[in-house]
């Protein structure tokens, strides 16, 4: 069923997310869909949460990739942008994001998941600044691509990726470890 909601809401948008589309494109009864999900609040609620576990996984697989190494959450947060296979439909996250005036509980969700990170970023980083400019940076590219304001070439999307992953080099300009330092006059 929120396989079929999430059709509907790629399809027709969040507005027009009704118990009845729901059936009809699971090819099952009405009924069924109002045992599971009493309200069209519920079915979105219950859409939202399966598409943020399902975002959460796919971050988190990436950076249990990285291992104990330094900047671990950070670089893996970084590989899931990089490796991007559709798993968040660009449409289904925007109308989605509109839904979600309607559910604090769904923000506190959001807000801990996004604390969560942070705090992996920090424990694992090796200059926990940098690594939080790094997440903000993809962040910010993933809230602009999600919500269509902007694509950008794929050549130019993955020079962005490989200089938001610069910052995290110990030889990055300006970073407390660089060789390369800066002269105040």
């Amino acid at each position: 069923m929120l396989d079929a909601a999430e059709r509907v809401v790629a399809r027709d948008g969040a507005t027009r997310l009704t118990l009845d589309a729901v059936a009809a494109e699971a090819g099952i009864s009405k009924a069924s869909v109002l045992y599971d999900y009493k309200t069209k609040q519920a079915l979105i609620k219950a859409v939202i949460e399966h598409r943020m576990a399902t975002e959460v996984a796919r971050m988190r697989s990436f950076i249990d990739r990285e291992g104990d190494k330094p900047n671990a959450d950070i670089l893996g947060l970084i590989a899931a942008v990089e490796k991007d296979d559709g798993a968040f439909d660009r449409n289904v996250a925007l109308d989605l994001a509109v839904s979600l005036n309607q559910h604090d509980d769904l923000r506190i969700s959001i807000r801990e998941n996004f604390g969560a990170f942070l705090d992996g970023i920090e424990r694992t980083a090796a200059d926990p600044r940098r690594a939080k400019i790094a997440f903000l940076a993809i962040e910010g590219l993933k809230l602009i691509e999600s919500f269509g304001f902007y694509e950008w070439e794929q050549s130019e999307r993955n020079q962005i990726i490989e200089d938001v992953r610069a910052l995290l080099r110990a030889d990055a300009p300006g970073n407390a470890s660089s060789k390369e330092t800066t002269e105040r006059p």
